[in-house]
């Protein structure tokens, strides 16, 4: 396979996932619903406004700022995955780009969209293609549902400065698949980094 081909394959399947998984958990979950999978994974549905893991960034105009962020930075990530293409460069780091660019438009579509096509998830199961949506184009909310609380209610000992005593959970952020391929597309660019930033050579 061609590593156009294999870029191109990755993002289309990695969007195609994230909003599958997306939609049917807004369609069968109700907001805060869970299933536990094991006492270590379970499907959480939480939707948020900003950023990833469910940071808030400055309400409206902030979210407005954060869109039109990524749809700035997807472009430019498509012609850095194609100039790394052209010089045919590791598919380690083709993989990881492309995996970026997927999960910055897995969370676009959400944001721009998915406010004028669902209906609220507020204690009922929302519908698709709603004739009473809950939001504006680009104020829609994020849907996020993994979450992996590998340490959960643990009390952090006391000797620890300014938190010893406190409630402790590991891992406690709740993350979509979008999230989950930037997280794998940043960590392969980290292993693939002498092929993604190579050094110049000294003369």
């Amino acid at each position: 396979m061609s590593k156009k081909y294999l870029a191109i394959l990755t993002i289309l399947i990695a969007i195609i996932l994230d909003q599958v998984i997306k939609i049917y958990v807004k369609t069968h979950f109700i907001l805060g619903e869970e299933v536990v999978v094991f006492d270590w994974f379970k499907i959480h549905f939480v939707e948020n406004n900003g950023m990833a893991m469910g940071f808030e960034f400055g309400g409206k105009i902030g979210k407005l700022f954060l869109t039109f962020f990524r749809l700035f930075a997807v472009p430019v990530m498509i012609f850095w995955m194609f100039k790394n293409i052209k010089k045919k460069n590791h598919n380690g780091v083709i993989v990881a780009i492309a995996l970026i660019i997927s999960g910055a438009i897995g969370n676009i579509l959400d944001s721009i969209f998915y406010g004028i096509i669902f209906d609220n998830s507020n204690h009922k199961v929302a519908t698709l293609f709603s004739e009473n949506p809950y939001g504006e184009i680009f104020q829609g909310k994020v849907v996020d549902m993994f979450y992996f609380p590998f340490i959960e209610n643990a009390i952090l000992p006391e000797w620890i400065p300014f938190v010893g005593g406190n409630e402790f959970t590991f891992f406690q952020y709740i993350f979509n698949p979008a999230d989950a391929f930037i997280s794998v597309g940043v960590a392969l660019l980290f292993i693939y980094s002498n092929y993604a930033f190579p050094k110049e050579d000294k003369v």
